[in-house]
């Protein structure tokens, strides 16, 4: 196996140091504004004496590099490939993070996201996903000048394949695509091998189109880590690797080094590595490609409880992931001994896979544990949490609550604090 990880337009990254902190950033302190992200984040401000608003979203530095160097060097020790799905932070400076950790390449989700990873000069992406839009195809086309772009994304009907070799007529190179393979109860991909068979067959007759190989998303397939959910998922494995094999047979991949297959989100990529790094023949090049996103900032909920190096790792021999992500509100109202109300809702934080999770009380400067208490429910800017008999906490207190789902955090915030400690070491830019 051979490979290149991808690169990133420093100077792209360096302007965005540049950008002035202002009142679009929410919790931005207004002792900051004018100030750029460097020279903030210079400064080392306190998260709570420095003058940040209410609620806010931080990154801790140490679990993110430490779950940075940890999935690098797993991935590494198993010969897969990363391509992190970026549609995760949309955060082209963790994006550098990933890359200087041996990134093959990045993930994207739809064209949109596909564009702001072009503005920082990601020069290899993978497009998890169809893309048949006109317009979108031909802004691919005029990216595709530049030689150092390398580009590939899934095709799972014959119908996709005419729409994209329509619009990439004049395209100065072919489009490599990958058959995706899907499965019951997932989403995209073709539901049978006859089916992906035919999308194969209008690739190659296609002059638009290169097939480069095969990918998919088991996460679709499976919701938790029960044997019988594991056992689906390997069957997936297994099938995407059994199909590769057969188009290899058949002389599809003759006009390709090495053929490229690919799956895997959070939740089970030991298995991932597992099924795409075993069982091919001598004779067949591949580069497994694991996707994994949500593995930078872990999580205090979904992924916690699902992922093989979670609260209960399902790999021995490497240290769990580490929670990066949390969320600071301040109590507002406590209309009764039973119900306090924090300055945290559905604008700042996760709620689709669990509620956040209370952990941490702070008053007078002081940060203790804090148990015993649960959120109940989320307004648009409220959390509703449910106080024990002997709860300390009270109006202008501040609880620290972990997330789950970081999928559908990063998404609320165009500015993420990074911290070390209370301490503020630098800020995170995203692009939704």
């Amino acid at each position: 196996m051979t490979f290149s990880t991808c690169s990133l337009d420093s100077a792209a990254l360096s302007a965005l140091r540049e950008e002035k902190l202002d009142w679009r950033f929410k919790s931005a302190p207004s002792g900051l504004h004018g100030l750029s992200l460097a020279e903030a984040a210079a400064r080392r401000p306190d998260l709570f004496t420095g003058g940040f608003l209410g609620p806010m979203v931080v990154l801790d530095a140490d679990a993110l590099e430490h779950n940075l160097r940890t999935m690098a060097d797993w991935a590494a020790e198993r010969g897969v490939l990363l391509a992190p799905h970026g549609k995760t932070t949309m955060a082209p400076q963790l994006f550098d993070r990933q890359i200087e950790h041996g990134a093959w390449a990045i993930t994207a989700a739809n064209a949109g996201q596909l564009r702001v990873y072009r503005a920082f000069g990601v020069s290899r992406v993978l497009l998890a996903n169809q893309l048949v839009d006109p317009a979108a195809l031909r802004w691919l086309a005029a990216e595709l000048t530049d030689p150092a772009f390398e580009f590939s994304c899934w095709v799972d009907t014959v119908r996709s394949v005419e729409l994209m070799a329509e619009a990439l007529r004049d395209a100065p190179r072919p489009v490599d695509v990958l058959v995706e393979l899907g499965g019951e109860p997932g989403r995209t991909g073709a539901r049978d091998d006859a089916a992906a068979l035919a999308v194969a067959e209008a690739v190659r007759d296609s002059p638009a189109l290169r097939l480069a190989g095969a990918g998919g998303y088991e996460g679709a397939l499976a919701h938790d880590a029960t044997e019988r959910s594991r056992g689906i998922v390997e069957a997936y494995l297994r099938r995407l690797r059994e199909f590769t094999i057969t188009l290899a047979r058949k002389g599809f991949f003759a006009d390709v080094d090495e053929v490229i297959v690919t799956a895997g989100g959070s939740a089970y990529f030991d298995q991932v590595a597992e099924g795409l790094t075993t069982g091919w023949p001598e004779d067949l090049r591949v580069l497994p490609v694991l996707r994994s996103g949500a593995y930078l900032t872990h999580d205090d909920g979904f992924y916690r409880g699902i992922s093989p190096l979670g609260e209960r790792p399902r790999i021995t021999g490497t240290p769990p992931l580490r929670p990066a992500l949390r969320a600071w509100a301040q109590v507002t109202s406590k209309p009764t001994a039973e119900l306090a109300l924090l300055t945290l809702g559905k604008r700042d934080a996760s709620f689709d896979e669990g509620l956040p999770e209370p952990q941490l009380h702070r008053r007078d400067g002081v940060t203790a544990a804090l148990t015993g208490h649960r959120a109940t429910a989320m307004n648009d800017q409220h959390t509703f949490l449910a106080l024990p008999p002997d709860s300390p906490v009270e109006v202008g207190d501040w609880v620290g609550l972990g997330l789950s789902h970081p999928c559908t955090v990063f998404d609320k915030w165009s500015l993420l604090p990074v911290v070390d400690g209370e301490t503020v070491v630098d800020f995170v830019r995203t692009f939704f």
